[in-house]
């Protein structure tokens, strides 16, 4: 244990400490968003049947050859094929077959004409213009090859991905489960949210500000009561917290005063510190642990600076343990639009707004960057680090940044 560890060693000891809490099969229904635990491998051709792309005749492309308005092609029609129906009949030259979006070809025809390109009878059909072979027909396995992979573990279901388990036949995908994260917040100082203030009494904003986040990430929080700055009331409030919960974030008593009590509470229920401090500003103040393979995340008391340290060093871990495959913060160059005043000693993260009009990240900064400024984030999706170090940076500056995204 250090006193203050580099924040990506931090991030990278919590990391390894993390693993995805379980799988359970859902219906196909319910798991939109969840992570998928299976390879999903192409059981069947998508489409599984060459089919017409669009509302019109069906025909041979040999027929139409040399079509024009002075010389126009007319061929006899045999039916009328809609979507879900299979062809009666397989065509002959000079034949043709009335045929809806969807519906499967004929023996015969490698090509479709749109309705709006002809004109028909309830008979006959005319062309005006040739057709290339295999116009406007779908074919078997256009989208998916049987055993093609469409996805690993560990990916996220999107919108693609519920589409693709659906034409796969998957009605219980295996998902991770969504882990429990207990949120405790701990403070004499503090009062619920709907209740009135006593004097020298705060509203409790960290457990909400969490709720949201772990909310985002796809894991389910789960908030318990305040407690008050006593070692034996937060011991047995973690203590509770972990046996019903796969994780837990405290907030508060971090730092060195007398009141700090939340490492200490850690050791008396048998955790095992795995570092305390980060050189980052606002976010310093942490003490992480474990205790039988579950992650405690002791985060500072100061709204910003409690968020800021889960984004920049916890937010990893918690997305392994949600079962996603890509867990890492994605970094890339951000511009500032304007000076930053201040010197950075230590590792200083910026928040604010994104600006891509140009093709470029620039960071415009938000009204409050320091500790304590909650109302500084409102709306923030992107982040940059000012390194250890420096000094106050000018507009045009280039940063390392990341989205604020869980």
């Amino acid at each position: 244990m250090t006193t203050t560890m580099p924040y990506r060693e931090a991030r990278a000891v919590l990391l390894a400490a993390a693993e995805p809490v379980g799988t359970e099969k859902l219906a196909l229904s319910a798991c939109a968003g969840r992570v998928l635990a299976q390879r999903l491998t192409a059981a069947c051709d998508v489409p599984p049947f060459d089919r017409s792309a669009f509302d019109g005749y069906v025909l041979r492309e040999e027929d139409t050859r040399g079509a024009s308005r002075e010389h126009p092609v007319t061929l006899r029609i045999l039916e009328e094929i809609p979507a879900s129906c299979v062809p009666r009949c397989a065509l002959d030259p000079g034949e043709a077959s009335k045929i809806l979006t969807g519906a499967p070809i004929p023996t015969g025809g490698d090509a479709v004409v749109p309705y709006e390109r002809t004109d028909f009878t309830e008979h006959e059909v005319t062309l005006y213009a040739p057709l290339r072979q295999g116009e406007n027909i779908v074919r078997k396995g256009e989208d998916v090859r049987l055993g093609a992979v469409l996805a690993e573990p560990g990916q996220r279901i999107d919108a693609g991905l519920m589409g693709s388990l659906a034409a796969q036949n998957v009605a219980e995908p295996l998902v991770f489960r969504r882990p429990r994260i207990g949120i405790l917040s701990t403070g004499s100082e503090l009062t619920e949210p709907g209740q009135p203030l006593l004097p020298g009494r705060i509203h409790d904003t960290n457990r909400y500000s969490l709720l949201a986040l772990l909310a985002r990430l796809g894991a389910e929080p789960v908030l318990f009561d305040s407690v008050p700055d006593r070692l034996d009331e937060i011991e047995a409030a973690m203590d509770r917290a972990l046996s019903s919960c796969d994780a837990l974030i405290t907030t508060g008593g971090v730092s060195v005063g007398d009141y700090d009590l939340t490492p200490a509470a850690q050791k008396a229920i048998g955790a095992e510190i795995l570092f305390r401090g980060v050189d980052l500003k606002p976010g310093m103040a942490c003490c992480y642990a474990r205790r039988d393979g579950k992650l405690l995340c002791g985060l500072s008391g100061s709204p910003a600076s409690s968020l800021t340290n889960l984004y920049v060093v916890a937010l990893p871990a918690l997305r392994r343990l949600c079962g996603l495959r890509e867990c890492e913060t994605k970094e890339f160059p951000v511009t500032l639009t304007e000076d930053f005043g201040k010197k950075s000693p230590m590792n200083r993260l910026l928040r604010g707004f994104s600006d891509l009009r140009d093709g470029t990240v620039r960071l415009i900064l938000s009204s409050g960057q320091g500790n304590v400024k909650l109302s500084g984030l409102v709306g923030c999706d992107l982040a940059a680090m000012i390194p250890a170090g420096s000094g106050p940076v000018k507009a045009g500056t280039v940063l390392q940044g990341f989205f604020l995204a869980p």
